[in-house]
Order: structure tokens, then C-alpha cells, then sequence
């Protein structure tokens, strides 16, 4: 295999998240786009750490990245939940107001 089917891959990855933040009002789901975004991302920084004689800077910025996601996707949940419980909805469109 080489960096072009890594870069498709990624690019495919990339694509679904933005089309999954562009269409979806749903808030989970809208955080999956984010996580697609961020999955295309690391692969991009693997394949090309991989393809550039043993480099493991990409592959410390992968981890990086995937600690920031966990961290993220911990912190946007804890807050979906509580619009949740608030408004009985998890639809963007349908949280006007942050504050009653």
C-alpha cells in the first residue's frame, strides 16, 4: 500500500464527518462528524510519518489528537446530556435558547 490509499482513505474519512456536520441537526451526530474529521486527520499524520524514513513526530501528534478527541467528545456529551435534560431534545435547530 502506499500514501495515495492512505490519503483516499483519509479524504473519504474527511468528507463523511463534513457532510455529517453540514446535514445533521442531531447533536451526537454531529459530534461523530467531528470524530470522522478528527480520525482523517491521524491517519494523514501516520501515512506521512510512516513515508518519511522512520519520523515519529506524526505518530506523537496522532496520540496527541486522539487524547484531545477523547477529552472533546467527553466534555460535548456532559453538555449534550445537559441540554438533554433541559429541553428534552438533542436537535440543534430546535435549542433557540440557552438561557429561560
Amino acid at each position: 500500500m502506499g500514501l495515495s490509499h492512505y490519503l483516499v482513505v483519509a479524504a473519504i474519512l474527511f468528507s463523511l464527518g463534513v457532510l455529517a456536520l453540514a446535514t445533521r441537526r442531531n447533536a451526537v451526530l454531529m459530534l461523530m462528524g467531528i470524530e470522522l474529521i478528527l480520525n482523517a486527520a491521524n491517519i494523514n499524520l501516520v501515512a506521512f510519518s510512516r513515508f518519511q524514513a522512520m519520523n515519529i513526530d506524526g505518530h506523537v501528534t496522532a496520540v496527541f489528537v486522539i487524547i484531545l478527541a477523547a477529552a472533546e467528545a467527553a466534555v460535548a456529551l456532559a453538555i449534550v446530556l445537559q441540554i438533554y435534560r433541559q429541553y428534552q431534545t438533542v436537535n440543534a435547530d430546535e435549542i433557540d435558547k440557552l438561557r429561560e
